[in-house]
């Protein structure tokens, strides 16, 4: 288990405002915080230093992109065994299109959330790629049709 992070309001402000829009200078977390720039800016590098603030990315629009199909797909592993998850993983790792990958409790192992340009590419990635895999026994795909609600922002109670 990861160590909780100890921030304080301004910290949770910041961190809520950087995850929505992650260009903000410090002026401009300094307006809407209500703390100078240079305040700001030590709070930010501290949140950098201490892994609070993992990194920043660009939120690209997947089908202008080439990559319209979300694909959640499961995976049961043929053993279960440390190395035979340790190359599952490693499998994982070196595929771009997997964009989540979680281990799970009960039926099924793995979970997967994997994006592709069409449905040739998705019958490509799992008969050609995750079915062949020495570690894999079992595989099932399911199409997203519509995507609801997507983020990866945290929900920063208080922020």
């Amino acid at each position: 288990m990861a160590e909780r992070e100890d921030i304080d309001q301004f910290d949770r402000k910041i961190l809520a405002l950087l995850q929505a829009d992650a260009r903000l200078t410090n002026n401009d977390l300094s307006e809407r915080v209500n703390l100078s720039p240079s305040q700001c800016s030590r709070r930010r590098q501290r949140l950098e230093e201490s892994g609070a603030i993992k990194g920043y990315r660009a939120v690209l629009d997947r089908d202008r992109l080439g990559f319209p199909l979300v694909n959640v797909i499961s995976v049961t592993l043929a053993t279960h065994n440390r190395d035979n998850a340790r190359r599952f993983g490693e499998l994982l790792a070196r595929l771009p299109e997997v964009q989540e990958a979680h281990a799970l409790t009960g039926e099924m192992d793995y979970i997967l959330k994997v994006v592709t340009p069409d449905l040739k590419s998705l019958s490509d990635f799992v008969n050609g790629v995750l079915l062949p895999h020495e570690a894999v026994q079992h595989v099932k795909t399911a199409i997203v049709l519509e995507t609801l609600k997507e983020t990866g922002e945290l929900p920063l109670a208080g922020s």
